[in-house]
């Protein structure tokens, strides 16, 4: 059965860290924002708020995380601070590489490793690890979907992603993406003896995934948020399926 005191601690952790993410991401970012319409209006970019104040933001957000981590074994407490160089950096590599896309996947599923750590005292890698891959396949896909807002605002200002590396070759690199995320999930559930719910949920997320890449116009923005939006669905039916397939 699933163990509610953590799934609570790790609901409240993944909205800290990935708060804090957002907050790096922005003070990273701030100069470049300026430059994007959609982005201007950020808080940083904006000028509402100084580099000090989201400093002492920050601040506050990896202290809560830090007593969340310390709520957990040595194993996971190790694991859980070898993420934070991921966390501080990722925002830098759009500067760096046309594949920005795949730090935030590593970065933002980290927690696949934690969670079973936090449960069990250690990781069972057959497990852990085809789940991580399948996090960073769906991050491609969707944070892909998500660059393509921007992606002539990034042309001008010198910023990478994998929506100007696949450009109109989306569609295929998306497809494969999703491929892998379902099989990943599968090899996961079987490694684990996952029952039937699981395995009902992969199929819905595989055919919402397909539904999404097929309908995506890639050159409307609002289309984009759109699609990228959507997977909330992908995560509240494979959080659902994994839940009743415990059960």
């Amino acid at each position: 059965l699933p163990d509610w005191h953590t799934l609570s601690l790790f609901g409240v952790g993944a909205v800290l860290m990935r708060g804090a993410g957002c907050t790096i991401n922005d003070m990273w970012d701030r100069d470049y924002d300026k430059k994007v319409a959609r982005t201007a209006s950020r808080p940083l970019a904006a000028g509402d708020i100084s580099t000090f104040q989201s400093f002492i933001f920050l601040g506050g957000q990896l202290s809560l995380a830090l007593c969340v981590l310390l709520c957990l074994n040595y194993y996971s407490i190790i694991l859980g601070a070898a993420s934070l160089s991921l966390v501080i950096t990722y925002p830098l590599m759009k500067r760096i590489t046309y594949w920005p896309q795949l730090v935030l996947g590593l970065t933002f599923n980290w927690g696949a490793l934690l969670g079973w750590s936090a449960v069990r005292g250690s990781c069972e890698w057959s497990v852990c690890l085809p789940l991580y891959l399948a996090g960073v396949m769906w991050t491609l896909v969707y944070d892909t979907i998500y660059a393509h807002q921007d992606k002539r605002d990034d042309i001008i200002i010198g910023v990478k992603s994998t929506a100007l590396q696949f450009k109109e070759d989306t569609k295929q690199w998306l497809s494969g993406f999703s491929l892998a995320m379902l099989l990943s999930l599968c090899v996961a559930g079987m490694n684990c003896n996952q029952t039937f719910p699981y395995y009902s949920a992969v199929a819905a997320i595989g055919a919402h995934l397909a539904h999404q890449i097929y309908t995506l116009d890639i050159d409307k923005p609002e289309d984009c948020w759109k699609k990228f939006a959507s997977n909330r669905t992908v995560g509240v039916l494979l959080f659902i399926g994994i839940v009743l397939g415990n059960l």
